[in-house]
Order: structure tokens, then sequence, then C-alpha cells
């Protein structure tokens, strides 16, 4: 299971978050525990966050909601993408000076770089080695693990698992309180994929 972590402040002003660390806004909050409505089906085994707060503050409302207390794992590997020189600025002011087709690029793109920060390419260079490792050898025994983490982090796990070819994962977008469930057999194949929860604001703020 993947979720995106509920609506902060920096969301709600439309600010890259990047690497700062603020908490959820009440309706963040209302966003994780709608969450964790969606999954009181399932019995989480593992559970694994970045190790900022707004992902740790989303998995304790989840794991309040389903009443679970699995072993939870920190690690930075899961954290959100840098946004460097462009961490608390506003996107929708940037998008005006630079234009959309530059602001998607810098927004979604694969590989493109960000003063002081990292591309997409980046998380997932750092990311998948750790999913690899630690995480997905329990999921290939049949056992349930949760992450929840934010947007770019989860978009290098979904791009990961689905095969996402480097020119279409601009497309993807995942919003504040999003929920993905997947299947995957011994292997490490997805057999199914499940959003149970989707975000009508995905790619407003």
């Amino acid at each position: 299971m993947l979720v995106r972590h509920g609506l902060t402040e920096y969301n709600a002003k439309g600010m890259w978050t990047g690497w700062d660390n603020p908490k959820l806004t009440p309706e963040g909050i209302l966003e994780a525990k709608q969450a964790g409505e969606h999954l009181k089906d399932i019995h989480f085994d593992a559970a694994y966050t970045s190790v900022l707060i707004r992902a740790k503050e989303t998995l304790d409302e989840i794991l309040k909601i389903t009443n679970q207390t699995p072993p939870v794992t920190e690690n930075k590997a899961l954290n959100e993408r840098n946004y460097g020189d462009y961490t608390r600025r506003n996107k929708w002011e940037i998008k005006k000076e630079i234009g959309d087709e530059a602001f998607h690029k810098l927004r979604r793109s694969w590989d493109f770089p960000i003063p002081n920060g990292e591309s997409l390419k980046q998380v997932y260079t750092r990311e998948i080695p750790y999913f690899e490792s630690e995480i997905l050898p329990i999921v290939k025994t049949g056992k349930s693990v949760i992450i929840v983490s934010s947007g770019n982090a989860l978009r290098a796990l979904v791009k990961y698992l689905e095969n996402i070819p480097d020119d279409k994962i601009a497309e993807l977008e995942i919003g504040t309180g999003e929920v993905y469930v997947y299947e995957i057999d011994e292997n490490g194949k997805v057999l199914h994929k499940e959003i149970r929860s989707s975000n009508p604001n995905s790619g407003k703020v």
C-alpha cells in the first residue's frame, strides 16, 4: 500500500516543500483519517515512512483509525524530492515566470535538474535500492506493507512497480491523502492495483 501524506500548510499555500518539515493542517489530518477508513479491511504486517513529520503524522492517524500497531520503520531514503533553491517558493508564481512547458518539466519530468536539489531520477536512484533490499523481500513473502511518504517519492515507487517509461512519468499525479493498493506476487510482479482514495484536487496544490 502506498499513501501520500495529508495536506500541509505548504501544500495549501502552493509552496514547494521538499525537505522542509511542516505538519499536517486540520484538513490534512482529516485526509489521513479518510485514508485509514479505506484501509480498515487490510492487516499491516509492517509500516514504513520517510523521516518527515507529515508522513509520520499521516501514518499515525491511519494506525489509529485501523486500530493497528505494526512495527514502524522510518528512513530518509523514502523522503520527498529535495527542491533545492525552489523550496518554499510558490509554484504558481514560478509557473507565471517560466511558462507552462518549463514549469511542467520542472515539476513532473524525469531528469530535470534543480539547483541544489534533486531530479525525480535522483530520488529514484536513492529510494529504489532501499525498497528492493528492505521492503520488497517482505512483500514477496505475502505480507502486507504500508508505505507513507510524499508525492515524488511515491511517484518514483509507482514508476518502479508499474515499469512506467521515463517519458510517461510526467503524466502521473498523486494527490494528498491518496491510497494505492497493490497485489504483488512472490517474484515482485504487480498482479493488481486499486486506487481506494483519490483526491479531486490532485495537481492543484
